[in-house]
């Protein structure tokens, strides 16, 4: 299914996968409310000056929940995940989520932020901008 919202995406989730959705979508909502939040690529994510922050997918077994500087926080807890700089936690249930560790990520996510809106023009290069 091709979705046109975030409320849209997370209303498409059942069991515990649509609490889990409902409650970061709040706690990310709370913690970055001046985010351009929209679907992108299938899924619900969060933009900061035009690049991508954090985001959340429905995998198989889990939902994940991304973030794209992830690596460079100083706040332990995160994985990494991919060849950049992006980490990633996944959930099973929707009290495994440590809303006051979200929010420090949150926070750390505003002042680290690599530039993914160009990393096409630079050739898979990512420079840093905060």
């Amino acid at each position: 299914m091709k979705y046109t919202s975030i409320d849209q995406f997370n209303a498409a989730q059942v069991g515990e996968d649509s609490q889990i959705c409902a409650a970061l979508r709040r706690v990310i909502d709370r913690g970055l409310p001046e985010a351009e939040r929209k679907i992108w690529h299938g899924h619900p994510v969060w933009f900061l000056d035009g690049n991508p922050i954090i985001g959340y997918s429905k995998l198989k077994s889990c939902v994940r929940l991304l973030f794209w500087s992830g690596q460079s926080f100083t706040t332990p807890g995160l994985s990494p995940e991919g060849k950049f700089k992006a980490a990633e936690l996944r959930f099973t249930k929707a009290s495994q989520i440590d809303e006051k560790a979200l929010l420090l990520w949150l926070e750390e996510s505003r002042e680290m932020q690599w530039d993914y809106k160009n990393i096409v023009k630079r050739k898979g290069k990512l420079i840093r901008l905060r």
